[in-house]
């Protein structure tokens, strides 16, 4: 029973940090495992977190593999697993398994242009890859991000995001005008447009709400990126995170094992009924 992939293992909740308030709350949870820690994961898995007697959810892991301290996962309050977790304290005792799916190709990126598009709570799974390479910046080129959120309350890591703007160029935006916002006002996609990020030597990774990500990839094909310059997750209900529930399938695909990750010369090619 020790290798038994469906088995999680114990981990305790060291740091829980209010990302954003209000009807769709968030929160940062770090974790440690209790006993020796062998879990190894690439930028952009997924791992399936327990709340004993609740059940579990599949999470994007937001930390950056090469810290080795803790597992960091970013959560918005959802259903029954997600609004437990909301509930849990530092030192209360959650189950982890995994790490699922294939993750970012960062290899294959090396030596290029990096700029991170996200919106709302899918900066979660770009933090990951974002800050990995921040810290081998020797290995790529300049690295960009572009973020937007509903609002200003609505927007995750911000204290982050301030330290980052010293490290590279941040572009922040909220749908609507309010009173001090000084950035960009309109959608993710707009403000693509209005940035126009080169698609020389580039990747663009881009992670939010699906209609976010449609607009996204539409404009940076008319700013001239090639299909397999992009990269986006595909978030579907990942139940048993091993391709046999049948649960997150794109036809033939399981996005438990054959994503999250996909270029967009991969995904247009898959059903687009999702």
């Amino acid at each position: 029973m020790k290798d038994n992939t469906y088995i999680p293992k114990l981990a305790k909740i060291i740091q829980i940090k209010e990302e954003v308030g209000g009807a769709r709350p968030i929160k940062t949870f770090r974790t440690q495992f209790i006993q020796d820690n062998n879990f190894s994961f690439k930028c952009g898995q997924c791992a399936m977190l327990s709340v004993f007697g609740k059940g579990e959810s599949m999470i994007s892991i937001s930390s950056t593999p090469l810290i080795k301290d803790y597992l960091q996962f970013s959560i918005l309050k959802m259903g029954r697993v997600t609004s437990s977790l909301h509930e849990m304290q530092e030192g209360d005792i959650i189950g982890i398994r995994g790490p699922y799916g294939n993750g970012f190709p960062m290899e294959k990126w090396k030596g290029k242009n990096l700029i991170f598009i996200g919106g709302g709570i899918g900066l979660a799974p770009i933090w990951s890859v974002l800050h990995t390479a921040l810290e081998k910046k020797e290995e790529y080129g300049d690295s960009m991000l572009i973020y937007g959120a509903r609002t200003s309350k609505d927007i995750v890591f911000k204290q982050e995001l301030a330290e980052l703007r010293k490290k590279m160029k941040v572009h922040l935006s909220v749908d609507v005008e309010e009173p001090g916002w000084e950035e960009f006002i309109g959608f993710v996609p707009l403000n693509v447009l209005e940035i126009k990020p080169s698609p020389k030597n580039s990747v663009a990774v881009t992670c939010g709400p699906p209609i976010m990500i449609k607009f996204v990839i539409q404009n940076l094909k008319a700013l001239g990126f090639e299909d397999e310059q992009i990269y986006t997750t595909v978030e579907n209900k990942m139940k048993c995170g091993i391709g046999k529930c049948g649960r997150c399938n794109i036809g033939l695909h399981y996005v438990c094992k054959d994503g999250p990750v996909y270029s967009w010369a991969e995904l247009k090619n898959l059903p687009q009924e999702y």
